[in-house]
């Protein structure tokens, strides 16, 4: 895994976001994100991310977290394969399969887009 980051996060409340965000992610969990740039991403959650130290563009050490997201591409078996995705680029969580865990069927990543360093 890489040490670089585009973007980390160092005050304590964009970490708090980071964690909250990462809560909406379970194991297994078949997941839609939508990112900061307006991308939907669908995925499945491999393993629950974990928050790990690296080092943005300008050497500022910091925060955030790589989520891997599996494709199982049921409708295109040529899309097959796995994805990762940065939990700091995250703003809404919303989860599709049907057992979901979560109060509401979509969840903004908490306090929305976290802020960038």
């Amino acid at each position: 895994m890489t040490v670089h980051a585009n973007q980390v996060f160092t005050d304590a409340e964009a970490i708090a976001r980071l964690q909250r965000t990462i809560e909406l992610l379970p194991n297994d969990a078949h997941v839609q994100l939508e990112m900061d740039n307006g991308e939907q991403v669908l995925g499945i959650v491999s393993a629950r991310p974990m928050t790990q130290v690296f080092i943005d563009p300008k050497g500022i050490e910091g925060t955030n977290a790589v989520l891997r997201l599996v494709d199982p591409a049921m409708d295109h078996p040529e899309r097959a394969g796995w994805r990762e995705v940065w939990v700091g680029e995250i703003r809404a969580v919303r989860r599709l399969d049907p057992d979901r865990q979560l109060g509401e069927a979509a969840a903004p990543a908490p306090g929305g887009a976290p802020s960038k360093n």
